[in-house]
């Protein structure tokens, strides 16, 4: 079914909208939670909640990209349950190895200052992944969005691991220059 025809589902409050956006989105939703979690069970409930989060969302929301906005969801209730798990110390995954390769580039936030130039900062990384390749922007993406292993984005593009670590190398060492010249960092 058409995203926007699964939005107006939502906007009739027919509950068919949660069947059609599993249908469509529940595998694209588990890959992200479960590259997040490692944990099935936990991945499978963050897309459930990403499913009640969407209802409870539009309207009065009406999101432009569905998947984006599915995504999005998904990460953050996954990005969640992964701090409790952290701070509960049943730490897992590769998750703070591949979240520890970008805190030299980006700013943590951690006081209202900060999260007012979030703002700033979203809008200086989306003129950052414009300026680099198209395969370039899609490995990033993989593994800072997806949270991919680096095997993973190797294979699905082509390349050898090296290659995909190398790409990854500059791509940071880009950003932090770029954000530095925005003013960002």
């Amino acid at each position: 079914m058409d995203d926007s025809k699964i939005v107006e589902l939502y906007w009739e409050r027919s509950e068919n909208a949660i069947v059609e956006t599993s249908k469509k989105y529940s595998r694209y939703c588990r890959y992200i939670s479960f590259n997040i979690l490692h944990i099935n069970e936990d991945a499978e409930e963050c897309v459930n909640d990403t499913y009640m989060r969407a209802w409870n969302s539009v309207p009065p929301h009406r999101p432009n990209c569905l998947s984006t906005f599915l995504g999005k969801i998904t990460r953050n209730l996954s990005y969640d349950k992964y701090k409790k798990y952290n701070a509960e110390k049943r730490g897992f995954g590769q998750t703070d190895f591949v979240l520890s390769e970008l805190d030299e580039c980006v700013p943590s936030s951690e006081s209202v200052e900060q999260t007012i130039d979030e703002m700033a900062l979203v809008d200086a990384i989306n003129r950052f992944l414009t300026s680099l390749t198209q395969t370039d922007r899609k490995v990033f993406m993989r593994r800072y969005w997806y949270v991919s292993p680096i095997k993973e984005i190797a294979g699905a593009y082509g390349m050898n691991e090296s290659k995909v670590k190398s790409i990854l190398f500059r791509a940071r060492n880009k950003l932090k220059l770029h954000l530095e010249k925005e003013g960002v960092l």
